[in-house]
């Protein structure tokens, strides 16, 4: 069990807390947020102290908070960010080279205990701290690591983005069911159960492919081979996607600068 200091307890900092709890992965958990009653670094017990520390703060507050805690880090305190946009170079120029920084990119279905978290370290992180680490970001979802940082662009683009993509898929799904005659209450229930009922499907069939699945659906020359000609065309949903992750990445790397 570890002691925990948690800045920030917006929706997904919220979320971790609550999981943590439930989980009883902390001995001790301290949280900074405004609306708290530790609503700054001043406020925190002096004797407290944490062994992590999880940034789960706007990105643009960062520079402003973090060298706050400077001498929890100077005493060994693992860093660990969720804060979108800022490089593991950022902490360790707040902290110095021997601040040990886990940055990781979460996506929004960890609000409810769903998500896929890929993180990675630097070098001063030991192995012990990674699985502190891998707990702690695992309360709410599966946890992958990279070695590579410039990984996290891309991780950004496919999931972090991700869920913004399937939302509209639900939203261009009823739209394309009012086209056909469908009522737009109807329409919109039929689309979201569908992308639903499908989710869990793939949750409950690890060890199917994807492609499986799409073909265990489609009867030779039937209506799902109709769709799919038009969906799988040259000019369909894979080249849509090939451009959009593209600017998704090239945003990210453009934001973590």
């Amino acid at each position: 069990m570890l002691n925990v200091l948690l800045i920030g307890a917006g929706k997904m900092g919220g979320a971790l807390a609550q999981r943590w709890q439930e989980k009883n992965i902390c001995r001790q958990l301290v949280i900074v947020e405004p609306t708290s009653p530790i609503k700054s670094f001043k406020d925190i017990p002096a004797d407290f102290d944490p062994q992590v520390i999880v940034f789960a703060v706007k990105p643009q507050t960062l520079p402003e908070t973090a060298r706050d805690y400077q001498g929890y880090v100077d005493r060994g305190a693992l860093v660990v960010s969720i804060a979108a946009g800022k490089p593991v170079s950022f902490f360790e120029k707040n902290f110095g080279p021997k601040a040990k920084i886990v940055r990781s990119m979460p996506n929004l279905p960890a609000s409810i205990g769903k998500g896929i978290t890929v993180a990675c370290a630097n070098q001063n992180v030991s192995a012990m701290e990674k699985q502190w680490a891998s707990a702690l970001l695992g309360a709410v979802g599966e946890v992958l690591w990279v070695d590579k940082e410039s990984l996290l662009n891309p991780v950004t683009a496919l999931s972090g983005s991700g869920p913004a993509y399937i939302f509209l898929l639900v939203e261009t799904m009823t739209k394309a069911g009012i086209h056909i005659g469908l009522d737009p209450a109807m329409a919109e229930k039929l689309a979201r159960q569908t992308v639903i009922g499908s989710a869990a499907l793939a949750e409950a069939s690890p060890a199917i492919s994807a492609a499986t699945l799409r073909e265990n659906v489609t009867s030779p020359g039937g209506t799902t081979q109709a769709a799919l000609e038009v969906l799988m065309a040259e000019s369909g949903i894979q080249a849509l996607f090939d451009r959009a992750l593209a600017a998704a990445t090239k945003r990210a790397e453009e934001l973590s600068v």
